[in-house]
């Protein structure tokens, strides 16, 4: 992955996730072995994290209650089992995290249990069977079945950890160090009233549209004062999780104007990230 880095200079605070970890599952018979183990290992760690509940899934519908901790965690980790499409409502929350991972900078994490990311991409065997029956019921031109394609093939090309067979428990720890690292990594301090922040910052994530493949470099401008700075670092905190490396340069304009300003800058940007890797 890259490295993210911002020239601006100065505040979402810790607060702005809820939870560490959201995990969306289909199935008793993943929730009673793989996810049950990997909540035991994540809550060992320190790490928050919440089980998706059929309970919270009103039928069709995703409670309210769900919504919101969809919402408000900061990694979802997606169990795509060989039943996963079957379920409306998961579909539904798959539905929801994508849009959250563009708009809010999550950073989603998929775990192919038993079934090939390409079987998910290209919606074969059980995920095009399962689409082929809700098509049947909603219509042809239903564009809730068109989401659901949308965010699978989405979700399909996204790097994460395929499990077929093998040691559960080191499969698990791999995932747990990983979710680890990420949650590691402190927030930037950001403005105690960021009063209005939140509208613009929206607005520059949909400028860096986190879901496309491409390079963006965006720039902020205004008179000082203004809270560049501000947005920056909340866009920074939104969005650092989902990268493998990433460093906040402020000042870059001062320090670069200075006598080997640049050289400074490149090595405190190669150290930090090195680190990271």
């Amino acid at each position: 992955m890259s490295s993210l880095s911002s020239s601006s200079s100065s505040s979402s605070s810790e607060a702005k996730w809820r939870f560490d970890v959201f995990i969306n599952f289909r199935g008793e018979d993943v929730r009673s072995g793989f996810v049950a183990d990997l909540h035991r290992c994540l809550s060992h760690g320190g790490i928050n994290a919440y089980i998706d509940s059929e309970d919270l899934r009103r039928g069709d519908e995703i409670s309210p209650a769900l919504m919101k901790a969809i919402e408000e965690s900061r990694i979802a980790v997606l169990v795509f089992s060989e039943d996963y499409a079957s379920s409306r409502s998961c579909l539904d929350v798959l539905v929801k995290v994508m849009q959250c991972k563009r708009l809010k900078g999550q950073r989603i994490l998929p775990v192919f249990y038993k079934v090939e990311p390409r079987v998910i991409r290209r919606q074969r065997e059980s995920y095009g069977q399962a689409l082929a029956s809700h098509e049947k019921e909603l219509g042809q031109d239903s564009e809730r079945v068109e989401k659901w394609r949308q965010a699978l093939i989405e979700a399909g090309n996204l790097s994460g950890w395929h499990y077929d067979h093998g040691d559960d428990t080191k499969f698990i720890v791999g995932i747990v160090k990983e979710i680890s690292a990420i949650v590691g990594r402190v927030p930037l301090s950001v403005a105690k009233y960021p009063v209005g922040v939140g509208r613009r910052v929206e607005k520059v994530m949909s400028l860096l549209s986190m879901g496309s493949n491409d390079v963006r470099m965006i720039g902020i401008w205004g008179t000082g004062g203004v809270g560049k700075t501000t947005i920056s670092k909340d866009v920074y905190n939104s969005i650092n999780s989902q990268f493998d490396g990433c460093i906040f340069l402020a000042n870059v304009r001062e320090i670069s104007s200075r006598r080997d300003g640049l050289v400074h800058l490149q090595k405190k940007l190669l150290s930090e990230i090195g680190k990271q890797i």
